[in-house]
């Protein structure tokens, strides 16, 4: 539907809510979080004010009028949900919609629900105080007028406030200056100007074409170059449209709960499973598509793996390649110092082939800096030029800007922006210690620009309305989240950007694109499904992390909402999908195939220099062995490596990729042995074998290539009990001397369930019942109490090697494995005990799938290292 172009078509006025100093909401903003707050709080009864600095509604699309300035996200998706009528009311024209047209519909929506009455236009405000003593906000406006309120909603927008540029001499230049976010209304004419654009992020990919179009002569300074794809731009796609028409509720809802807003299948693929031919073919059909969500969800680890991520790059550079004729000028906008989607990738209508104009220049700052703006133009590298107009596509003070640049005063006199001095501190992105009653929506710390903006506008008014009424019906006056709330939000958003390859790039994102402004993740990128499942979660579990207040009352379920690494708990959801039958339900032969099949489909691991496989004498009978050698020459340090399988399943290759990985990263030469496996073999027959082993690898040191002297053992989950009996055995049997020990989950002592078998019983892979199943194939209740079943009970644990030993906090043998690192300690021993936070039993063994147990390997590796130096 088409509304009227230009200002505002419909009637600005002050209703009789307005005359009110004092009310229950002040909203900041009349943006499309503002317009649909200002719609609930109306339908829930509250009273309040709304404040818009523009003189329209809109917000982003209000202010961002630059020539092809257009949503990234398609118009089946970027629209509200809250009123169905306007699905039908409101038809789109294009698949991206222009912004005229977005500004169209968010006025549209403004008359119907009469919004415009219930918004104050032109009015900024200058500042926000809380007082303690009535746990009321002091709002000020730019009108001069002081208003009282008991919440206050910051719905100022993530991309509202214009960086301003860092360039020596702007103030100088006598020509016409402008700045995409805050372009003139009316519209400029460059027809017959000679015009300099300088940056080439969304702004500038989106306007430059424009400009060219126009202008005699267009010099476009690019400082770094960015990935971007046309638009193909038309109608919607059809299928879309039919899938909306038939289930329209499903849709939204897959949409709520999918990673960014927008119901994508997501891939099962790595870039790295499939030929660079076969990646490029999968690549082009979803370009062909011209939606930026398809490309990047081509492949599954494009965002954590930087090798998957180049597959991916190159491909866009490709096509940068293909268009542009100069190679030269191709390559200068090719980006190669960041990754895809690490920076915010753009779409555009023609904006590699305008620089096949002949009146386009691209100027590389890198190689040819500014280094002044001048009266009549700019001087740069060993030129001055000069330019009737100069148009800074500069970005924006993103996530932060618009919040910190308002005076927010909390408690005890602290603002907001001297609290935020080293990066956003946040609960969900919506409220922050020490300012009661303030809500932020779509702010740091909340998946905002990683997300489709509408669904997670929506989601946050809607939290935002359903706790106001909560606090109301409840009789309580404040609420405020508590610092371990918060500080466990900032590890986990953290813990969410470490996963990831975007810290790598000097992005908006990263707040890298101001100067002086902490370089930190604002955006938080764990996903729009996984950030709203955590929101609901808080208010299930009595407003988890905060502390809802009236006088003597009080109410606080303090805690933290999300303490499992982020890429354990994706693959904890994913295994939950698959109904699979429990491990403790089959047999041990069925185990065995179960473990085998598994195994099968995870990555291989690092290269290593050379892989051999061998038998060597076992306690009765031979084992099988795989010796994995470093490709430095040697000879090398030796580590015996004991499998896990919980005596039952495994083999000497079943670890392979975490024996690679550590081969590779502590040069050491790695002997992988089998064992016997329960129940045909029970105990002792696991700790005979591991003893037959390390005394077999010593004697044949030299000819397997490595040091007699230098002697480790190793082991994982049951091969880390294994490993520990074995140390302790050559320990008593005389050698050979161990230069240390690595164990990673050991079992430890099966005498008793300790209190980590019942908190972590339960969803992390290796459960309570599975554990139990382990044991009653391995030892009776009576032989578990001996040390070579449970070395934690060994009489003396003096006189054994220095040891790392790491454990897990969400697994079932963390107590145990906590337990036997301070036994070691207090019994003498040189002992590295770390606690893997947010870990399971199986995490740290999947090399090259979670990318949180990287830096554990990296320890375990160091750890080797230092056992032999």
């Amino acid at each position: 539907m088409e509304g009227v172009s230009g200002d505002s078509p419909w009637p600005i006025y002050k209703g009789a809510m307005m005359a009110q100093s004092d009310v229950d909401v002040v909203v900041v903003g009349a943006g499309f979080a503002g317009m649909y707050l200002l719609h609930e709080l109306r339908k829930t009864g509250f009273s309040y004010r709304v404040l818009e600095a523009g003189d329209d509604v809109g917000g982003t699309w209000y202010w961002n009028r630059y020539p092809g300035a257009r949503c990234d996200i398609a118009t089946t998706d970027y629209q509200y949900t809250w009123d169905p009528e306007l699905h039908e009311q409101w038809q789109w024209s294009e698949k991206h919609a222009a912004q005229p047209e977005i500004l169209r519909y968010a006025q549209f929506i403004a008359k119907k629900h009469d919004l415009y009455s219930g918004i104050e236009f032109n009015t900024r405000v200058n500042g926000a105080v809380w007082n303690e003593a009535t746990k009321r906000w002091s709002i000020h406006t730019s009108a001069g007028e002081t208003i009282t309120c008991q919440h206050y909603v910051m719905a100022t927008g993530c991309l509202s406030v214009p960086k301003e540029p860092d360039i020596a001499g702007t103030e100088k230049f006598t020509g016409n200056v402008y700045v995409t976010g805050r372009w003139p209304h009316e519209g400029v004419d460059f027809t017959g100007k000679r015009v300099a654009v300088i940056g080439t992020g969304s702004s500038g990919i989106q306007s430059i074409p424009h400009i060219a179009d126009q202008a005699k002569e267009l010099v476009v300074f690019q400082r770094t170059p960015n990935f971007s794809m046309p638009a193909f731009n038309g109608p919607a796609p059809q299928d879309r449209i039919e899938r909306l028409k038939a289930d329209r509720a499903t849709y939204q809802h897959e949409a709520r709960y999918s990673g960014t807003g927008v119901p994508l299948e997501d891939s099962t693929v790595s870039a790295l499973s499939v030929t660079q031919e076969e990646a490029f073919a999968m690549l082009e059909k979803a370009w062909q598509k011209g939606e930026l969500l398809s490309l990047g969800n081509t492949f599954m680890d494009s965002a954590i793996n930087r090798k998957a991520n180049d597959v991916v790059a190159e491909f866009m550079r490709m096509k940068v390649r293909s268009v542009v004729k100069d190679p030269a000028v191709a390559e200068l906008l090719s980006p190669y110092k960041h990754g895809y989607g690490t920076k915010r990738p753009c779409m555009d209508t023609g904006y590699f082939e305008t620089f096949n104009k002949p009146h386009v220049r691209l100027v590389d700052l890198n190689t040819n800096p500014i280094r002044s703006i001048t009266e009549t133009g700019i001087d740069f590298g060993n030129e001055s030029k000069e330019f009737d107009a100069i148009v800074y596509a500069t970005g924006f003070d993103a996530m932060t800007g618009a919040i910190v640049n308002v005076d927010i005063t909390g408690k005890n006199g602290v603002t907001l922006k001297q609290k935020w001095e080293n990066g956003p501190l946040t609960y969900l992105g919506l409220t922050s210690v020490g300012f009661p009653n303030l809500y932020m929506i779509t702010g740091p710390g909340s998946p905002s620009v990683l997300s489709n903006m509408m669904v997670s506008i929506e989601q946050h008014v809607d939290w935002i309305r359903d706790t106001l009424v909560h606090m109301r019906e409840k009789g309580f006056d404040t609420i405020e989240p508590t610092s371990l709330a918060e500080e466990g939000w900032r590890v986990h958003c953290t813990d969410c950007a470490d996963i990831t390859i975007f810290q790598e790039a000097n992005s908006w994102y990263m707040g890298a694109n101001v100067p002086g402004k902490p370089r930190v993740m604002f955006p938080y990128i764990g996903g729009v499904g996984r950030y709203r499942m955590a929101c609901e979660e808080v208010v299930a579990k009595g407003y988890l992390g905060f502390e809802l207040a009236s006088g003597d009352k009080k109410q606080c379920n303090d805690g933290l909402v999300r303490e499992v690494q982020p890429d354990v708990d994706m693959v904890l959801d994913f295994i939950s999908t698959l109904n699979l039958p429990a491990m403790e339900t089959m047999s041990p032969a069925e185990a065995r195939a179960f473990s085998e099949a598994s195994s099968a489909m995870r990555p291989s691991g690092p290269e290593v220099g050379e892989i051999i496989d061998g038998v060597l004498p076992g306690a009765d009978g031979e084992l099988e062995y795989r010796l994995y050698r470093p490709a430095t020459p040697g000879p090398h340090p030796i580590v015996v490596y004991f499998h896990g399988g919980g005596w039952v399943f495994g083999s000497h290759t079943s670890d392979d990729p975490l024996c690679r990985d550590l081969c590779a990263q502590s040069n050491t030469l790695i002997v992988s042995v089998n064992y016997r496996h329960a129940p045909e073999a029970p105990f002792p027959a696991a700790a005979e074998d591991g003893f037959a082993a390390l005394k077999w690898v010593h004697k044949n040191a030299v000819a397997l290539g490595g040091i007699p002297e230098k002697i480790a053992v190793a082991g994982w989950s049951a091969g880390g009990n294994v490993a520990a009996v074995t140390a302790q055995m050559t320990r008593d049997k005389g050698g050979p001397l161990l230069s240390g020990q690595l164990l990673l989950c050991p079992v430890t002592d099966g005498s008793h369930q300790h209190a980590s078998h019942k908190e972590n019983g339960e969803r992390f892979i290796l459960t309570k019942s599975l554990m139990e199943w382990f044991w009653n194939h391995y030892a009776t209740p009576e032989q578990r109490k001996n040390p070579q079943a449970s070395p934690l009970l060994a009489s003396s644990l003096a006189g054994l090697p220095p040891t790392m030993l790491v454990t897990c906090q969400f697994d079932p043998l963390r107590d145990e494995g906590n337990a036997y690192a301070r036994a070691l300690m207090q019994a003498g021993v040189n002992v590295e005990h770390v606690e893997a936070r947010g870990h399971i039993h199986t995490s740290i063994t999947m090399v090259d799938m979670l990318p949180s147990g990287a830096s554990h390997r990296r320890e375990m590796a160091r750890a080797l290292r230092g056992f032999f130096s």
